[in-house]
Protein backbone atom coordinates (compact mmCIF):
# COMPACT_ATOMS: atom_id res chain seq x y z
CA UNK A 1 0.00 0.00 0.00
CA UNK A 2 2.71 2.23 0.60
CA UNK A 3 4.24 1.14 -2.49
CA UNK A 4 1.02 2.79 -4.33
CA UNK A 5 0.85 5.78 -2.26
CA UNK A 6 4.15 6.99 -2.67
CA UNK A 7 4.33 6.13 -6.48
CA UNK A 8 0.91 7.70 -7.88
CA UNK A 9 1.65 10.39 -4.89
CA UNK A 10 4.77 11.82 -6.74
CA UNK A 11 3.07 11.17 -9.95
CA UNK A 12 0.05 13.22 -9.01
CA UNK A 13 0.09 15.01 -5.73
CA UNK A 14 3.75 16.80 -5.83
CA UNK A 15 2.92 18.38 -9.20
CA UNK A 16 0.33 20.15 -7.65
CA UNK A 17 1.98 21.18 -5.05
CA UNK A 18 5.66 22.58 -7.16
CA UNK A 19 2.69 24.28 -8.99
CA UNK A 20 1.06 26.05 -5.96
CA UNK A 21 4.44 26.62 -4.18
CA UNK A 22 6.89 27.70 -7.10
CA UNK A 23 5.01 29.43 -10.01
CA UNK A 24 3.05 32.40 -9.42
CA UNK A 25 -0.94 32.75 -9.70
CA UNK A 26 -0.46 33.60 -14.15
CA UNK A 27 1.07 30.89 -14.58
CA UNK A 28 0.16 28.28 -12.20
CA UNK A 29 -2.39 25.91 -14.01
CA UNK A 30 -0.02 25.94 -17.23
CA UNK A 31 2.54 24.50 -14.74
CA UNK A 32 0.57 21.98 -13.10
CA UNK A 33 -0.91 20.63 -16.40
CA UNK A 34 2.52 20.62 -17.89
CA UNK A 35 4.09 18.51 -14.39
CA UNK A 36 1.22 16.22 -14.87
CA UNK A 37 0.85 15.79 -18.50
CA UNK A 38 4.46 13.77 -18.20
CA UNK A 39 2.79 10.43 -16.92
CA UNK A 40 2.49 10.64 -21.25
CA UNK A 41 5.86 9.43 -20.67
CA UNK A 42 4.28 5.81 -19.81
CA UNK A 43 3.25 5.54 -23.70
CA UNK A 44 6.22 3.32 -23.84
CA UNK A 45 4.68 0.83 -21.87
CA UNK A 46 2.79 0.24 -24.89
CA UNK A 47 5.58 -1.64 -26.30
CA UNK A 48 6.35 -4.11 -23.49
CA UNK A 49 5.32 -7.43 -24.05
CA UNK A 50 3.21 -6.65 -20.70
CA UNK A 51 2.06 -3.27 -21.02
CA UNK A 52 1.48 -3.35 -16.95
CA UNK A 53 3.34 -5.36 -14.96
CA UNK A 54 2.90 -4.45 -10.93
CA UNK A 55 6.68 -5.97 -10.49
CA UNK A 56 8.55 -4.73 -13.24
CA UNK A 57 10.79 -1.57 -12.50
CA UNK A 58 9.93 0.36 -14.97
CA UNK A 59 13.61 2.57 -14.87
CA UNK A 60 16.44 1.46 -17.77
CA UNK A 61 13.60 -1.06 -18.93
CA UNK A 62 11.12 1.02 -20.84
CA UNK A 63 12.62 2.98 -24.29
CA UNK A 64 11.73 6.68 -22.35
CA UNK A 65 13.18 5.47 -19.06
CA UNK A 66 16.30 4.63 -20.08
CA UNK A 67 19.48 6.64 -18.58
CA UNK A 68 20.66 8.11 -21.90
CA UNK A 69 16.56 9.68 -21.68
CA UNK A 70 17.03 10.67 -18.25
CA UNK A 71 20.47 12.32 -19.68
CA UNK A 72 18.35 14.32 -21.46
CA UNK A 73 15.55 14.99 -19.45
CA UNK A 74 18.18 16.75 -17.12
CA UNK A 75 20.02 18.69 -19.60
CA UNK A 76 16.60 20.75 -20.14
CA UNK A 77 16.84 21.87 -17.11
CA UNK A 78 19.15 24.26 -18.60
CA UNK A 79 17.42 26.02 -21.32
CA UNK A 80 14.58 28.48 -19.71
CA UNK A 81 12.01 27.59 -22.42
CA UNK A 82 11.93 23.47 -21.59
CA UNK A 83 12.96 23.49 -18.05
CA UNK A 84 9.46 22.94 -16.63
CA UNK A 85 9.19 19.73 -19.12
CA UNK A 86 12.66 19.00 -17.58
CA UNK A 87 11.26 19.10 -13.90
CA UNK A 88 8.46 17.17 -15.19
CA UNK A 89 10.11 13.84 -16.61
CA UNK A 90 12.29 13.96 -13.79
CA UNK A 91 9.54 14.14 -11.26
CA UNK A 92 8.16 11.25 -13.64
CA UNK A 93 11.41 9.48 -13.11
CA UNK A 94 11.74 10.23 -8.89
CA UNK A 95 8.16 8.43 -9.08
CA UNK A 96 8.85 5.23 -10.80
CA UNK A 97 12.32 5.07 -9.42
CA UNK A 98 11.24 5.39 -5.59
CA UNK A 99 8.55 2.51 -6.96
CA UNK A 100 11.52 0.14 -8.44
CA UNK A 101 13.05 1.40 -4.16
CA UNK A 102 10.16 0.02 -2.62
CA UNK A 103 9.65 -3.19 -4.57
CA UNK A 104 12.71 -4.48 -3.48
CA UNK A 105 12.05 -3.91 -0.21
CA UNK A 106 9.01 -5.55 -0.43
CA UNK A 107 10.71 -8.42 -1.66
CA UNK A 108 13.19 -9.07 0.97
Amino acid sequence: MLRFIAHYGIHFIVPILIGVLFFKRETRARAIIILLAAILIDVDHLFAARIFDPNRCSINFHFFHQYWAIAIYFGLLFFKKTRIFGIALLLHMVADATDCYLMQLEIK
